[in-house]
């Protein structure tokens, strides 16, 4: 299958052409065009005119939109799973349940398109303002510039172009370089349900090039980067008075004080640690147990990576498939030698062949571990002990990030004082932070990021105040 840029309502061929490989095993899954900073150029000017035209539709016309591109969605729904599993590797499991949670991203935002509303301001409330009345209402910002992510290819797209069309804003989308077909097919779904032709357009293309010329362009209001922190740190620095809002990764951690039911968390963090390979920003990295639990924890949690069924991802019986290219599996591997040279103790797993890597668990590792210290996106994930709540509260927050993270405990007291003392922007009790529903507030502190998605939060950054004061 071929597929070409989304610039004004049209597919058009781009500069070059590239293959899009399954991960799993190098196979050829489709060819793309990609674009350049000429075309990129030319569809941030579309957009700028494609604004104007969302910034006219009734918020009953964008809710519709929105509602009528999930109902396109859901009808291709297996489709759109194989597409997603293909391009970047997910069990198709999973994939079905990321094109389900997309529609439910859609909803959201349709239901924020007709609840976009504004507020009057108290003149009277001060002598000064006697005799007037005021109101502050919500304009969209313009073109929003989108970069994302490859590990969920649909839904955080929609989780960026979904609140800001039901704002009234024109998007510029620049996918992963290694899953474009998701987002061009999006936009086809888009283009069918009704969005005027300027309301949406799709560029991949190398992310260097692509991305500076989208943080530069002028006509762009705002920038919405999903990605590494290296990246979304120059983004913000060349993005002058762009508005921006960055998800820049975790290494998400977990407190399993003594009193925890581990039937419950065990299950819960084998799960939340190899679910598509790890590949996800919140994936349970860091797991820190009471050290009297600590020998049952680890026995219970290898037993339970060593039963996940490896494969390739359109199997439906595939739990655990590859990682996204070969380079990223070898850096995983070496993180978890790095680790083992330097007293850590192999549990389980490790073992690589190509892409593929059987689900692995550290234990007792040094705190200067990169696994400790660095976000892993690879299926590893790490045990040390700790002895009372404040030395693991410390653990945990001795990292320079801060998405989300969790505790199991029955005591209601020391499960709200975690969630007090982390340094997060999610907290979890009884779960573990791999958990987000699309409705949520989800964002991070520190190198997490800044700015806050899920589609009530993102049209609130996508939207700007307007004071309107008037003599009565």
């Amino acid at each position: 299958m071929e597929y070409r840029l989304f610039i004004g309502g049209k597919f058009r061929a781009g500069s070059a052409v590239r293959e899009v490989l399954m991960p799993y095993d190098g196979t050829v899954f489709a060819t793309v065009h990609v674009g350049n900073a000429e075309l990129l150029d030319e569809a941030v000017r579309a957009a700028r005119r494609g604004f104007l035209a969302m910034r006219a539709l009734t918020r009953a016309r964008r809710a519709e939109i929105l509602l009528e591109t999930r109902r396109r969605l859901l009808e291709e729904a297996e489709w759109f799973a194989r597409v997603i599993s293909s391009e970047c590797g997910k069990p198709l499991r999973e994939a079905r349940i990321e094109v389900t949670r997309g529609a439910g991203t859609l909803l959201f935002s349709a239901n924020e398109a007709l609840s976009l509303a504004g507020e009057e301001v108290p003149m009277d409330a001060s002598a000064h303002g006697a005799g007037r009345m005021a109101m502050v209402i919500r304009e969209p910002l313009g073109v929003i510039g989108a970069i994302t992510p490859f590990n969920f290819p649909l839904n955080l797209a929609l989780h960026k172009i979904g609140p800001a069309l039901a704002a009234g804003n024109a998007v510029v989308h620049k996918p992963a370089s290694a899953t474009p077909v998701s987002a061009l097919e999006l936009a086809r779904l888009f283009a069918e349900a009704g969005l005027p032709e300027g309301g949406l357009h799709v560029v991949p293309g190398p992310g260097a090039e692509l991305g500076e010329a989208l943080a530069r362009h002028r006509d762009v209001a705002m920038m919405t980067f999903t990605g590494s922190p290296e990246v979304g740190v120059r983004l913000r620095e060349i993005s002058g008075l762009k508005r921006v809002t960055l998800e820049l990764g975790s290494n998400s951690a977990v407190i399993v004080e003594s009193d925890a039911d581990l039937e419950l968390a065990v299950p819960l963090c084998v799960s939340g640690a190899y679910a598509h390979s790890g590949q996800v920003c919140i994936s349970v990295q860091r797991i820190f147990v009471q050290e009297s639990l600590m020998s049952t924890f680890v026995e219970r949690m290898a037993e339970g990576a060593a039963k996940l069924r490896l494969g390739h991802p359109l199997e439906d019986a595939t739990e655990v498939s590859s990682l996204i290219t070969e380079g990223e599996a070898e850096r995983v591997s070496e993180w978890i030698g790095e680790a083992v040279a330097a007293g850590g103790r192999l549990v389980t797993g490790g073992e690589r062949e190509g892409t593929r890597m059987v689900p692995a668990l550290v234990a007792d590792l040094p705190v200067t571990a990169k696994l400790l210290a660095r976000e892993a996106f690879g299926p590893v994930a790490s045990v040390n002990r700790f002895g009372n709540l404040a030395e693991a509260i410390g653990m945990v927050n001795a990292s320079d990030y801060g998405l989300q993270a969790s505790i199991f405990t029955r005591d209601i007291q020391k499960a709200f004082r975690a969630a007090r003392e982390v340094e997060v922007g999610g907290f979890l009790i009884n779960d573990v932070p791999q958990f987000r529903a699309d409705q949520m507030p989800y964002g991070g502190v520190k190198m997490s990021g800044t700015g806050r998605e899920g589609p009530r939060y993102a049209v609130e950054e996508m939207t700007e105040r307007k004071l309107i004061v008037w003599r009565v």
